[in-house]
């Protein structure tokens, strides 16, 4: 089972891709979003194509998960938020919860940040890439053509490398 995390960013809208070439290789998929990224998915075209539904937050306590457990976990796009509160260890979502408890667990875990120069600039940021890496955790930055961008350019983003997280999630959990 492969865990797709979602994070609120406009390369977001392009999931649907990474879900469809992960179906190709074999892939049974569940997404998960922040709750903020939820409005950048088209959750019913997410639910068809998985077959699960899309989760945003913590269930009840006595809910049954309705998600089977991960064996792998692509967070893609990963925003600069997002990638400081999980090396932190901050759990304060259900996304960051997953992210936290797969470190924990030793899963196989590739991130694809995505934000502009100003943002990726910051010194914590550089620091906890760096920390993540160190945990294990495969992170596809600024390598194989994909740049970072600068402020306010929209649309003009770089499509996220749906191929290299796949390419990287499958060397991972090969090597178990």
């Amino acid at each position: 089972m492969l865990y797709v995390i979602v994070c609120a960013c406009p390369p977001a809208r392009g999931v649907g891709e990474l879900v469809g070439l992960a179906k190709e290789r074999g892939w049974d998929t569940c997404v998960l979003t922040t709750p903020s990224a939820r409005r950048f998915v088209d959750v019913e075209e997410l639910v068809a194509l998985t077959g699960h539904p899309v989760r945003s937050e913590y269930k009840h306590p006595d809910e049954p998960d309705v998600l089977p457990p991960a064996d792998a976990v692509i967070v893609a796009p990963a925003t600069v938020n997002t990638i400081n509160k999980w090396a932190a260890g901050i759990c304060d979502t259900l996304a960051l919860g997953i992210l936290v408890e797969g470190i924990g667990l030793g899963l196989p875990i590739v991130a694809v940040p995505s934000s502009n120069r100003a943002h990726t600039s910051h010194p914590a940021f550089v620091e906890n890439i760096a920390r993540l890496r160190s945990w294990g955790v495969t992170v596809i930055w600024e390598t194989g053509g994909y740049p970072v961008h600068d402020r306010a350019t929209g649309s003009n983003i770089a499509p996220i490398p749906w191929q290299a997280a796949l390419d990287a999630i499958a060397v991972k959990a090969e090597s178990g």
